[in-house]
């Protein structure tokens, strides 16, 4: 199997496994090896499915680029990834989604922070990060990888709408009346200077990681 195809496989096993145990197979894994089975049998495979991902992405062909990342792409996938951090700080203080005993009361109260902005912004941080980094590597493997990633977080997040209808009900239903799928960039003025700052210390933090993994300097870095 030469690389691409083996980083498509990888890849596609990486996405498939994730969908399978989060909705088709849930159940029935929940029942016969109870939550906290369940949830080290999902971690493994899920961290064994992305290593392997990994090593085929860091081992595939580095092809040609689809075009050329200027310094005004590198501006755009800069701005992604700094909001990518903001929703993904703001994804974890009172989500519904997440799975806790008060959910449905969470589903029931007036939206705020982040989810004025979508009621998953947890996804849309993944994938807005992934799509950053199509952007400044238009390369095939990187197409593949990070592609996955952008798919397994949108359909993710449209899984677990349905999802969490069918087992929230009225609740769901009520916070889904009241918040947006797609975001809503006009509600980042009202999520709070906090959730800001802290994206603003986990971007600069990841960006400067690049260096020490030998990557291309990202971010502010980039022009320091």
């Amino acid at each position: 199997m030469d690389g691409l195809a083996a980083l498509v496989t990888a890849s596609a096993l990486f996405v498939w496994t994730h969908f399978m145990m989060s909705h088709p197979l849930r159940a029935k894994m929940v029942a016969r090896l109870g939550e906290k089975g369940f949830s080290a049998v999902y971690s493994l495979v899920s961290f064994a499915t992305l290593g392997w991902m990994i090593w085929e992405f860091l081992n595939a062909p580095i092809g040609e680029r689809w075009w050329l990342p200027t310094d005004g792409v590198w501006i755009a996938a800069s701005l992604l990834t700094l909001l990518a951090s903001v929703f993904l700080i703001g994804s974890f203080a009172g989500n519904p989604a997440l799975p806790h005993p008060g959910a449905a009361a969470l589903a029931e109260r007036e939206p705020t922070g982040m989810f004025r902005v979508t009621r998953h912004p947890m996804m849309w941080g993944i994938a807005l990060w992934a799509l950053a980094h199509m952007l400044v590597a238009p390369r095939a493997d990187s197409f593949i990888f990070n592609g996955a990633f952008v798919f397994l977080a949108l359909a993710g997040a449209a899984g677990q709408d349905r999802k969490k209808a069918k087992n929230m009900g009225a609740a769901w239903q009520h916070w889904t009346s009241r918040t947006s799928f797609w975001p809503r960039l006009s509600g980042l003025a009202g999520i709070g200077i906090r959730t800001w700052l802290l994206g603003l210390l986990l971007w600069l933090a990841a960006t400067w990681a690049h260096s020490l993994a030998s990557l291309p300097a990202a971010g502010i870095y980039r022009w320091l």
